[in-house]
């Protein structure tokens, strides 16, 4: 594939993602797909996806992995629910990440990703060691298949994130790097987050935010905008996956399905920004 094709996050039945048929209307090549949901991690369902694919000019380049339960309704909520990290949840979201795996083994995918949540700051305690054995047991289940996840940024700075991966010590754990997120979050400057994890990068979105009023950084959101209109600065991110030697998808996300329209269209002036871009640097 050549570098930094064009991506899209879509969705099969699940998540915040557009529909197939938006890549393909804008003709976008590759995709990252939320996972469906349990009933329809089929072989049937799996060959009619694909075949999709084929008629689009499609590759799934990642299935990312999402849980019941979850939400992003304000910062404490999504510390709360989300990922691997709530313990009530951790095992029933481990056996279903599993199961995720297992379906993107049909869709011939070999990477699957996830937020995992906020990891736990205090790396002696009880609820560190737990969620490192559960991803341990995680990525050995992931890599029978041949597999790599990513574990998406934003709810981690950058220096606890490349703790975790350390502690965990699995080789097939990588990033999905998601610059919009480090603001949303607030958990530090996503340029300067990049350069610091770069190896460990092996996906990315490309999505905008502008960062919340600096007193309320990292306990209230930033907010998400149109790619180009936030505060990450594009060239800059694009100049600074060059220089990390990233060669692969650039995967548009555009988390508005309220708006399908308004989603579709900032998906379309996007990929235009991107590919300008990708012109000038690459």
């Amino acid at each position: 594939m050549p570098p930094w094709q064009i991506g899209v996050f879509a969705s099969v039945d699940a998540g915040l993602g557009v529909h197939l048929d938006v890549a393909k209307d804008l003709g976008i090549p590759t995709v990252q797909v939320h996972s469906p949901h349990a009933g329809t991690r089929t072989q049937a369902a799996a060959d009619k996806f694909l075949g999709q694919c084929r008629d689009a000019g499609i590759t799934v380049t990642c299935v990312f992995g999402g849980f019941d339960g979850e939400s992003y309704a304000d910062i404490p909520t999504t510390a709360r629910t989300v990922g691997l990290v709530p313990e009530a949840t951790r095992a029933a979201r481990a056996k279903e990440m599993k199961e995720i795996s297992d379906f993107t083994k049909l869709l011939g995918c070999d990477t699957v990703g996830m937020h995992i949540g906020f990891v736990p700051t205090d790396r002696a305690g009880s609820s560190y060691k737990g969620l490192l054995e559960i991803t341990r047991d995680l990525l050995d289940h992931v890599a029978k298949h041949g597999q790599k996840l990513h574990l998406e940024t934003g709810q981690e700075t950058a220096d606890h994130l490349l703790e975790f991966i350390h502690d965990v010590d699995r080789s097939n754990l990588f990033i999905n790097f998601d610059p919009a997120n480090m603001i949303l979050y607030g958990t530090g400057n996503p340029i300067e987050a990049l350069q610091k994890v770069g190896h460990l990068v092996r996906s990315v979105h490309c999505k905008d935010a502008k960062w919340a009023a600096e007193s309320l950084r990292g306990r209230e959101w930033g907010s998400e905008v149109a790619l180009g209109e936030g505060d990450v600065g594009m060239e800059t991110y694009l100049k600074t996956l060059k220089a990390i030697g990233y060669q692969g998808p650039l995967t548009i996300e555009r988390e508005i399905a309220h708006d399908r329209e308004r989603q579709r269209r900032d998906i379309g002036t996007a990929a235009a920004l991107l590919q300008r871009l990708r012109a000038q640097i690459l």
